[in-house]
Order: C-alpha cells, then sequence, then structure tokens
C-alpha cells in the first residue's frame, strides 16, 4: 500500500534533512499515527506519500505507483485515489457545504447523476444532513472540519491522510472527528495521521510512528504517545 525506502529528504538552504535514512511500510487498512515535535519530519511524510514533494535519495511507492518516476501528467490520476485531511480546513469560502463537496467530484469529471446520489449519503455519513445550503462562515469549527472530512472520502480514497486535523478543535470536537475517521478506517480506507493530539492518540491505540529530528525513533502497534512525556513536544 505505502513503502518508503530509505528516504532522505533536504530542502534547499536547510543543514539537517527533514527526513534522513526512513524507512516505513504501511499495509492496507491500517491506521497509523506519526507522533513527534514541530519539525521532527511529519508532514514531509505526509508530502511524500501525497506526491506534493520528491524525496532527495530513496524510494516512494504508494498505491503501485513509483512516485519518484511518475510523470507529472500522472499525478494528478494519482492523487484521485488518495483523501487528504488539513488543520485548516481548507473550503471553498464562496460555495455552500454541498458545492464544496461536489466540487471535488466535478474536477476529477464524475457525472452529475453520481455527485447527486453521492454528495447527500457522506452528508450523512459526518452528521451534516440539513446543512448542504450553509457556507462555511455559518459553521462551526467542527462542522467546517466535517465538511473537509466528506469532502476528502466522497470518492472512496484508498488512502485517507490527515495533517493535524483535530489541532484548531476543542477536545469533545476532536473526538467525534476522530470517531468518524475510525469507521472510515473500518470501511477499509487506510488511514495516516500525524498529530500532536497525545489524548488521541493514548485513546484510540492505533499503530504510532515517533519521528525526531527526522528519523524514525519509535514504530509500535497499539502504542501511546510519549513523545510528551520525554519532553519531545513543541
Amino acid at each position: 500500500m505505502i513503502r518508503i525506502e530509505n528516504v532522505t529528504k533536504k530542502y534547499r538552504g536547510t543543514a539537517r534533512p527533514a527526513l534522513n535514512q526512513v524507512t516505513l511500510e504501511i499495509e492496507k487498512g491500517e491506521f497509523v499515527f506519526l507522533v513527534g515535535a514541530s519539525g521532527s519530519g511529519k508532514s514531509s511524510l505526509i508530502s511524500l506519500i501525497l506526491r506534493e514533494e520528491v524525496p532527495t535519495k530513496g524510494l516512494v511507492h504508494v498505491l503501485g505507483e513509483d512516485l519518484v518516476r511518475i510523470p507529472s501528467r500522472r499525478v494528478p490520476y494519482f492523487r484521485r485515489k488518495l483523501g487528504v485531511v488539513f488543520q485548516d480546513f481548507r473550503l471553498l469560502p464562496n460555495k455552500t457545504v454541498t458545492q464544496n463537496i461536489a466540487f471535488s467530484l466535478e474536477v476529477i469529471g464524475r457525472s452529475r447523476g453520481l455527485i447527486e446520489a453521492a454528495v447527500p449519503d457522506v452528508l450523512r455519513l459526518v452528521g451534516l444532513e440539513g446543512k448542504g445550503d450553509r457556507y462555511p462562515n455559518e459553521l462551526s469549527g467542527g462542522e467546517r472540519q466535517r465538511v473537509a472530512l466528506a469532502r476528502a472520502i466522497v470518492n472512496k480514497p484508498a488512502i485517507l491522510l490527515a495533517d493535524e486535523p483535530t489541532g484548531n478543535l476543542d477536545g469533545a470536537t476532536s473526538e467525534g472527528i476522530m470517531s468518524l475517521i475510525e469507521r472510515i478506517n473500518l470501511a477499509g480506507t487506510t488511514v495516516v495521521m500525524a498529530t500532536h493530539d497525545k489524548a488521541i492518540v493514548d485513546r484510540f491505540k492505533k499503530r504510532v510512528v515517533e519521528l525526531s529530528g527526522g528519523e524514525i525513533i519509535r514504530d509500535e502497534r497499539g502504542g501511546s504517545y510519549r513523545a510528551a512525556e520525554s519532553g519531545g513536544e513543541s
């Protein structure tokens, strides 16, 4: 599903690599938390899986694609198999909830009939039925993240990438979002989630991959956060 081998990623103008000799394999249907301090390499790893970046050295294979050698013209087609959720929602402010979700299907050429069937279904899944005509500024933070999650999963992606999806939410709202993400995972979608949220990691007991200084220092199934306990959080 996801195979990263001996990957080093160095950005121009930086002395230390963002990732250093990282090897990681994630199987279909897994739920993996990426934890570690800010700057530890979590977002760089997600960017490689999404093919926003390519490694300086090493191999990245996702869903059977070699992301180092994939032609640029094929990258948008590869990304159709992924769903992505960010901390800052990234909704289109001039579009309604329904239009935000539909737009993600329109840009990949899905038929109007499919869109009209899929959008109400995914709104029910995330608990937003009846709010399709609202605009993002009329929603709470938790509701906006539910819209972002609906948009990410409406095309039934093989992999859901989540970069700090609960970072701007209170504890109770975060729990609701995490319960949704867990349901999506149990339905077969592989989930890779970068987070600083110790309470969530400790409660959900998934596989935990901890990074520090661009290196994997722990890979534990049913793990806890622990980075904060060692002073690693920032």
